[in-house]
């Protein structure tokens, strides 16, 4: 990141001020929220570092602490809204090429390991390739990010980069060394008016061959052009650049050509061997306290970067500003004071020119522009705590201090109490996990795998100053002044220095060392972080550095979008700068052992499918096909992921994969990472370059590649030939890096990913080469490779595949010939000496001085690892007894592990050597999977041996060849063809084996096969064909000819020619009996003797159809006589003619004729069955011919008439019995109605009705006008028939509880049990009585239905008795709580509302008298009896009650009880109702006139509208003129039909009123006409007491209207004027009870004959008002009586016998009018209804269309009203 200064000075040197406006820092622990004041500069006295407070022993483990989680809709994620698109191809920098990108398809996405298989060819040129997963795959991010925190790495960019590091370096050791001569190096030296570069002048003149022969060539010129120099007077150049050279690099290249080689003898004396190859540390920088920046200022890149910065403030006083991009306009630099001026100064301003090194001298006067500090809980709130913030204050720089050894880290790290979270820190890899030190710090890139080299440090008291003593001698200042380092705090005498010091400095004083340089580099600690927090600092980092240096967009006003190309350009020009040093963090190589993975685990996610996919970072490197899966342990970074946490330009450097491994990398979530991949053809070119361009840092760390810690441009690496190619991943992107393929990248911001390694079987060569460049390096590899192919070699057992063989067996191979070598090189040395037999030799019996031992127990590594190569010693292993070291079966003996001589080591003196395999288990070993492995191979040869055998192979031998080659599981190139050629083989051998052997099973299968080839038909020609060819003898000689040809030999050749020699033979016997003629058995002997060859041969085809027709006539001879079907006489024909048989054949001729008379006897039976009329006797004559003339038939037909015949056999038989049984004279013995109605409808099922038929029928429509007189009394005259017999149960039911006289007697009136006891009204008061409901005597009812209480009740005034509101229509929601009541009962003019006609009972009892003389029983005989009896015992009751001379006003009570049950009940009591009705207007009048006489009760139903008005309604209009066009017509024609129907209406009430005895009086009012209004009910007021008709009250009212009024007596309904219960039209005469010129008293009620019809009362004889004489009275008597039957016979005998003929229907003659005439009459008649609305629009249709039925036939019409009674039930 940018150095920023401290919080107090916002300003750096000559006024360079801080852009960056980040305020993020790592979250603080424990106490750590101290925080230190922006304005006044005071520091807090805690501990803070620029990333966050580290407490000194930090006692919160990471996996306990939370913070706030990460909202990962704020990331760029694979699947949402915030993942980014895949752009086109970019123009990167340096003009590189794009890796490939893959998408695989969810197939081939199946196999990891297959499709990295596949494309591994392509990708394998690039070194590095991006998969992009199907969008079906996007595992969810598994992470807790509340618990996940993590420890950061610091990154100076300018550090990482080898040229520029190398540069820096060098200046910053110059200008100590100057220092210490007393030269102050304060600037660099100007040149032309240029900072002069003094490392690129070094190395120009190094290029060229040293100093002094750069002047005797006079280079000099020359090499001010290469650094830039365009002076045109090139020899003050030369004078200047030679002048530079010899001033300031001179004495310094004199000095190093002195120390060197004592400063690189202590560095191998401390590392434990020479420096090449090195072994020195990782470069990880450790501090012995948990803040860092007590080592900021040691850091070369520091010093050099202050120099070039302090060079800036040098002449040209240029202002230090923000770098603007390349596409932003340049502002106007202005000239700062102070300092000396940097290489690149003239018109070049650094990019982090506002930012200030730590280890400057701080300025007092700021003058740079600050951004307002951002507060988010960090440690230090100002705008300047970035991760290169330090507030620690150190001031100016001091000289470098040299970098701590390994073993005082480890020691500082054990006081500091951390030893237990970093003890794998320091490794590229940690090695093994450890259960119980499970690291819980992350390591960088930059950290090295394997643990530190041996220093060896002198013997001194650690808890002494490290000043104190001599570094070299390890003595006090007893033996000598001690000279202190600046730089490192070392102490040395000097007269232990080389070059050796006289006087002890009085100034300040750097050792050799440090002025030499030992190469030591590394990334220091940084912060502690939660992802949000770190995505928070990110951010703000990302914002401020970019906030400036961005153009305007003069379309938004604002500064453009940061893009990827920016990034990049910018990532490149930072670490390639020397004066500007940004620094970053990056979360690299954070073990997912303690973080967790972000992918699911089986163990914390079993139930997610992403846990076990093969893809899963976690599940590959243990996939069955990768060779990670034979190491024993887990080791964190190979098999197991690391993490890795990235920001804007955090970057891992040049490195190629541990062990030379793939690795796989997938990023969860975040911004673009870009990587960079050199294929592994090039690493020599990689390796040689990096060495040719940084030779300074290999000198004292050869194994700098190892370090990943140093970045070369590609601009460089193409140009030493290195391929460089680039791709950038993206969230839910991978990206394999293949095998010793170098790669490096940088973040583009806030991003996380994880990565793992993983090994194919192709990998293995590489591994090896791997370990061994390993151990020339000297470093600890991550895992035995040698174990690890043993393990494979002895872990898979039965079940080593010849895959795993196949790459196995070469690598067993190299590693058995290696160590068969090294063991024999030291047993070579052991034996050199020592002349008495050897333990190591099996012929050795005596004891040898060399201990030896054969040991296969595991060991911890540390007991097998080498101590000088560092590589693990599995097979063989040679340990020091004194030191305990050990070491590797190489270095055994030559190097010095003890101070015992090499010729005793050898010999075995306080050694011993360990072997885990003997040399004859290497062997077998070895042996076992080199046979595996070689398995195809010997196959091969086996193959090729048996080809150049010659002759003819055995069929045998091939088939066991080719058996063992199909048992093993690999590729075999010659198996297809052996395959080919043995099925050939086979195919011959199964089709000859037909003609060889066959079992008597398939025998008789082919004589089936034989006999259907015959018969088989043409459409099965094909079939037919190939079974022939198959047959065909020519075949067998073929397979002879083809054995020979294919070359093989098998038995079957033998046995073929052996058949092919029996059929000849045969073949001769059968024509000589054709010849001369044989019998059936010995035809058929020879017949079975040629199938058995099965081949088909002329002459057995001849022999088998002579047997076939002999067979024919046998069967067809014995078939003669017998009943056989058509179809069977049809086959038998079919048989002769396919055989040949000639049609004069006896046989031939006799079945023809049969077939004919059958065929003839089948079309007439047909014929008569599908008639309309079956002539029944027919079919008798023909079943009876196919018995008598046998002829054949088919049973289908035989069957259908033999069926009908014995329907109508049957149906006639139950005619006869039905007719007999009705004539019986006692009709309780004749049928049941029900019984008839059964087999009538069975008839309907006959084509032809049976003899009595319509007998029958005539006296079942005799009964059933029985019912519909019936019906009619009951009102139910358009009902279905079978609704008379429900209804009357109905009645029954009814009058039961009206007529009841035992438990409903007179009581005084009752209370409903609901209710609580009324007021007491004087004599009439209510008395409460208690009732039990279980006792019918003592329960209350009500109401004229008498039946409980139930639903609304309601009570009439005058009575107090309670009724019934559904009983009487009343509506709950038109009565009021004070409303006043009259009923029914006390009023007469009150109706009651009756849903049917209630029929007289003396009409009933007449009814009855008709059964009789019924032909059936009718099913309604019982409840009729029980009706009439039920009324006739009721009336019988109270005939005592209706005697007109006893009668008295204190019988009112009692006759107003039996009324009301009289009105309930469904029959009339005519001449009882009347009676009491007059009777009670006589003792209480309430209604001003005397109830009229009342003769019917019919239904008071509301008519239903008419289809006229049904119209207007439907069409929403009340005059018809209104009505659409298309419907007027049809409204017409039904207003036309309305008038006619109210015509015939009123003349028919005329000729009603006419007729009538009794008059009403001319002021009398029909009750029905009342109205009352529609919102109450006619007899409900509020008044408490009803009025009467002698008061004043408008209650009972009854203005004078029309007598045929039709006003409802209840609201919303009308009457009819003849529907009424009281006959409108009559009155009771004053005279009603006493006539004049009566003898005595009695009752007498006047007869009246209105309720006769107008026909029947012109067939009585009277006129009924028509005028007879006139044409209009005469046409309407006829219309009338021209209805019926009986009608037109009165008419006949009223106006002759020709009436007809001359009546306006005289088109018709009598005979001609029959059943139309009279259904056309009832048309009219029921049209009449119609339009009268007497009865229901579509009930009137159905009774017309039943009635038209029911004339013309009987058992029809019944079924049609049953169905019509059905719909009805429904409705």
């Amino acid at each position: 990141m940018v150095s920023t200064p401290s919080a107090g000075h916002s300003g750096g040197l000559g006024g360079v001020s801080s852009a960056n406006g980040s305020s993020r820092a790592s979250p603080a622990v424990g106490t750590a929220n101290h925080t230190s004041s922006s304005t006044n500069g005071l520091k807090s006295k805690t501990q803070v570092n620029s990333n966050g407070y580290h407490p000194p022993n930090p006692q919160v483990p990471l996996s306990s602490m939370r913070s706030a989680p990460l909202d990962l809709s704020s990331v760029e994620r694979r699947g949402q809204a915030t993942a980014s698109r895949e752009p086109s191809k970019r123009n990167r920098p340096y003009g590189l090429e794009e890796a490939p990108t893959y998408r695989p398809t969810e197939d081939e996405w199946k196999d990891p390991f297959e499709y990295v298989r596949k494309i591994s060819p392509e990708a394998r040129k690039y070194g590095i390739c991006k998969i992009i997963p199907p969008d079906s795959w996007n595992p969810d991010f598994a992470i807790d990010t509340e618990k996940f925190h993590f420890r950061t790495r610091k990154q100076e960019l300018n550090s990482v980069e080898g040229s520029t590091r190398a540069n820096l370096s060098y200046l910053d050791a110059l200008a100590k060394f100057h220092r210490q001569q007393g030269t102050n190096l304060n600037r660099l030296p100007y040149v032309d008016k240029k900072p002069l570069d003094l490392y690129r002048l070094k190395k120009a003149v190094e290029s060229r061959g040293g100093f002094e022969k750069v002047c005797k060539t006079k280079k000099w010129a020359e090499i001010g052009r290469d650094l830039g120099y365009s002076g045109k007077i090139m020899s003050s150049l030369s004078t200047s650049l030679k002048n530079s050279y010899d001033r300031w690099l001179t004495p310094y290249e004199n000095y190093l050509r002195q120390a060197k080689p004592g400063v690189y003898q202590q560095l191998e004396y401390e590392y434990g061997g020479p420096l090449t190859p090195s072994p020195a540390p990782s470069p990880i920088k450790r501090s012995t306290v948990n803040t860092p920046s007590s080592l900021r200022a040691e850091s070369p890149a520091r010093h050099a970067s202050d120099a070039l910065q302090q060079t800036l403030n040098g002449p040209k006083q240029e202002n230090d500003r923000d770098t603007i991009m390349a596409d932003a306009p340049m502002i106007t630099s202005q000239p700062a004071p102070g300092g000396f001026t940097a290489i690149n100064s003239g018109g070049f301003t650094p990019v982090n020119a506002g930012f200030t090194s730590v280890n400057r001298p701080v300025p007092t006067d700021p003058k740079g522009f600050t951004p307002p500090p951002k507060h988010h809980g960090s440690p230090h709130p100002s705008a300047k705590n970035t991760p290169d913030f330090r507030p620690s204050g150190l001031g100016p720089a001091t000289a470098l201090k040299r970098q701590l050894s390994s073993d005082s880290l480890d020691s500082a790290k054990k006081d500091n109490g951390t030893d237990k979270d970093d003890s794998e820190n320091g490794s590229r890899r940690s090695k093994r996990l450890k259960k119980e030190t499970v690291p819980t710090v992350a390591g960088s890139h930059m950290s090295l795998f394997r643990p530190s080299a041996p220093r060896i440090p002198v013997s001194r008291d650690e808890s002494s100053n490290p000043a104190e003593k001599c570094e070299v001698c390890g003595k006090g200042d007893e033996a000598g002044f001690i000279a202190v380092c600046e730089s490192c705090d070392h102490g040395y005498h000097g007269t232990c220095l080389d070059p050796p010091i006289k006087h002890k400095p009085d100034a300040e004083w750097n050792c050799h060392r440090c002025l030499v340089g030992d190469g030591q580099f590394g990334f220091e600690e940084g912060g502690l972080y939660s992802l949000k927090q770190f995505q928070e600092k990110a951010a703000d980092f990302k914002q401020g550095y970019f906030e400036n240096r961005l153009p305007i967009d003069p379309v938004l006003n604002c500064p453009r979008p940061v893009t990827e190309d920016d990034v990049e350009r910018e990532f490149w020009r930072l670490v390639t700068s020397t004066e500007e040093t940004v620094e970053v963090e990056y979360g690299a190589d954070i073990h997912c052992t303690t973080h967790g993975s972000g992918f699911p685990t089986a163990e914390r996610n079993p139930c997610d499918p992403y846990s076990t996919d093969p893809w899963n970072l976690n599940v590959m490197p243990l996939h069955p096909e990768s060779l990670f899966r034979h190491i024993k342990s887990d080791i964190s970074g190979m098999t197991v992921p690391w993490v890795y946490v990235g920001m804007i330009f955090s970057t891992f450097c040049w490195h190629n994969e541990d062990h030379f491994a793939y690795s796989i990398n997938y990023q969860h979530f975040g911004a673009t990472k870009t990587w960079y991949g050199i294929p592994a053809d090039d690493t020599d070119k990689f390796e040689n370059a990096m060495r040719d361009a940084v030779p300074e840092l290999f000198e004292t760390q050869p194994d700098l590649l190892f370090q990943l810690v140093t970045l070369l441009t590609p601009e460089q690496l193409k140009k030493a030939g290195v391929r460089v190619y680039a791709l950038d991943q993206r969230a839910g992107q991978l990206v394999i890096t293949f095998p010793q393929a170098y790669h490096a990248g940088f973040n583009h911001g806030f991003n996380f990913n994880e990565a793992v390694n993983f090994a194919p079987s192709d990998w293995e060569p590489y591994g090896l080469a791997g370990v061994e460049r390993l151990q020339q390096f000297r470093r600890q590899p991550c895992f035995s490779h040698d174990e690890l192919l043993w393990t494979a070699a002895e872990g898979t057992g039965s079940g080593l595949t010849i895959q795993t063989a196949k790459w196995l067996a070469p690598a067993l191979e190299r590693i058995h010939k290696r160590e068969f070598e090294q063991r024999e090189t030291f047993i070579a040395k052991h034996q050199e000496d020592n002349h008495h037999p050897c333990a190591l030799t099996p012929e050795s019996e005596e004891q040898c001085s060399l201990a030896f031992e054969v040991s296969s127990a595991d060991v911890s590594e540390e007991e097998y690892q080498c101590a000088y190569c560092k590589c693990y010693a599995y097979l063989s292993r040679f340990k020091c007894l004194q030191s305990g070291k050990v070491l590797c079966i190489q270095h055994a003996g030559n190097h010095a592990c003890c101070d015992i001589p090499e010729r005793e080591r050898y010999a075995g003196h306080q050694h011993k050597l360990y072997y885990r395999k003997t040399n004859d288990q290497l062997n077998e070993t070895y042996r076992k999977v080199a046979d595996k492995a070689n398995l195809p191979e010997a196959w091969e040869d086996k193959y090729e041996k048996l080809l150049d055998e010659g002759g003819k192979p055995a069929l045998k031998t091939l088939r066991t060849l080719l058996s063992e080659g199909e048992r093993i599981p690999y590729d075999l190139p010659s198996l297809p063809a052996l395959r080919e050629f043995v099925d050939r083989c086979n195919e011959w051998v199964e089709e000859a084996t037909n003609y060889t052997v066959r079992k008597q099973q398939n025998r008789r299968k082919n004589d089936k096969v034989w006999q259907s080839g015959m018969r088989k038909s043409i459409g099965n020609s094909s079939q037919e064909q190939r079974e022939r060819e198959l047959r065909r003898v020519e075949n067998i000689y073929r397979l002879i000819d083809d054995a020979e040809r294919i070359g093989f030999d098998c038995p079957e050749i033998q046995h073929l020619q052996e058949r092919a020699n029996s059929i000849r033979a045969f073949q001769k016997n059968a024509e000589q009996y054709l010849e001369r003629g044989c019998g059936q058995e010995s035809i058929e002997e020879l017949i079975e003797e040629g199938r058995a060859f099965n081949v088909d041969m002329p002459e057995l085809d001849k022999l088998s159809e002579i047997l076939e027709q002999t067979k024919w006539n046998m069967k067809a001879k014995a078939n003669r006589g017998q009943f056989l079907t058509l179809k069977d006489v049809k086959e038998l024909l079919e048989e002769g003619n396919r055989l040949d048989i000639p049609p004069y054949n006896d046989n031939m001729r006799y079945f023809s004729d049969k077939y004919q008379a059958g065929m003839h006897w089948e079309m007439k039976a047909k014929e008569l069955i599908n008639a309309e009329i079956v002539h029944y006797p027919q079919l008798e004559a023909l079943s009876n011919q196919v018995q008598v003339n046998t002829l054949p038939v088919t049973a289908e037909t035989l069957a259908a008439v033999d069926q009908i015949l014995h329907k109508q056999r049957e149906a006639h038989r139950q005619i006869i019995d039905l007719t007999e049984r009705s004539k019986n004279p006692d009709y309780k013995k004749r049928p049941k109605y029900t019984e008839v109605v059964e087999i009538m409808k069975k008839l309907e099922d006959l084509n032809s009705k049976p003899t009595g038929t319509i007998d029958l029928e005539k006296e079942q429509r005799r009964h059933e006008d029985w019912m519909r007189k019936g019906k009619k009394l009951f009102g139910k005259t358009n009902a279905p028939l079978h609704i008379l017999k429900s209804h009357m149960d109905y009645v029954l039911e009814r009058n039961l509880a009206c007529f009841d006289i035992r438990n409903d007697t007179p009581r005084l009136p009752a209370e409903p049990a609901s209710r609580a006891a009324s007021e007491e009204r004087g004599e009439e008061g209510k008395v409460r009585r208690t009732w039990d409901i279980n006792d019918p005597a003592l329960v209350e009812v009500f109401c004229i239905c008498r039946r409980i209480e139930a639903g609304m009740m309601i009570e009439c005034e005058l009575c107090h008795e309670w009724y019934h509101g559904k009983c009487l229509k009343i509506a709950r929601g038109k009565v009021k709580e004070d409303d006043k009541y009259t009923c029914p009962i006390c009023d007469w003019r009150v109706k009651i509302p009756r849903d049917a006609a209630r029929p007289k009972l003396e009409d009933l009892i007449a009814w009855q008298e008709e059964i009789p003389n019924l032909p059936f029983q009718p099913e309604e005989e019982e409840v009729l009896k029980k009706i009439i009896d039920n009324a006739q015992k009721f009336r019988d009751h109270i005939a005592a009650f209706c005697n007109p001379v006893l009668s008295t006003a204190a019988e009112a009570s009692d006759q107003r009880f039996y009324l009301r049950k009289i009105e309930g009940a469904e029959i009339l009591l005519s001449y009882e109702t009347n009676f009491f009705r007059q009777e009670l207007h006589k003792w209480s009048p309430v209604a001003p006139d005397p109830p009229p006489v009342l003769e019917v009760s019919k239904s008071t139903r509301k008519p239903r509208p008419t289809k006229l008005q049904k119209m207007l309604a439907q069409y929403g209009v009340d005059d018809p003129e209104d009505l659409p066009e298309n419907m007027k017509s049809k409204a017409n024609s039904l207003k036309r039909k309305a008038m006619n129907a109210e015509a015939a209406a009123a003349a028919a009430q005329a000729a009603a009123a006419s007729s009538s005895t009794t008059l009403v009086p001319p002021n009398a009012t029909s009750p029905s006409s009342h109205s009352f209004g529609s919102s109450s009910h006619p007899f409900l007021s509020r008044s408490s007491q009803p009025s009467t008709p002698a008061l004043t009250s408008t209650s009972h009212a009854h203005p004078p209207q029309r007598s045929n009024s039709a006003s409802s007596s209840r609201p919303g309904s009308s009457l009819r004027p003849d529907g009424t219960d009281i006959n409108s039209t009559t009155g009771l005469h004053p005279d009603f009870f006493m006539s004049a010129g009566s003898n005595g008293p009695g009752p007498r009620l006047t007869a009246s004959d209105s309720s006769l019809t107008v026909e029947e009362r012109l067939m009585r004889g009277q006129d009924d008002g028509l005028n007879l004489n006139t044409a209009a009275g005469k046409g309407k008597a006829l219309e009338i009586l021209r209805l019926t039957e009986t009608g037109r016979k009165r008419a006949e005998e009223m106006f002759g016998p020709d009436v007809w003929n001359h009546s306006r229907d005289d088109a018709f003659t009598r005979t001609n009018m029959g059943q139309n005439q009279h259904d056309d009459d009832r048309d009219v008649d029921r049209m009449f209804l119609d339009l009268t609305n007497a009865d229901d629009d579509d009930d009137a249709k159905k009774e017309r269309q039943r009635e038209k039925e029911r004339l013309s036939v009987t058992a029809d019409s019944f079924e049609a009203e049953r169905n019509v009674m059905d719909m009805e039930d429904s409705d």
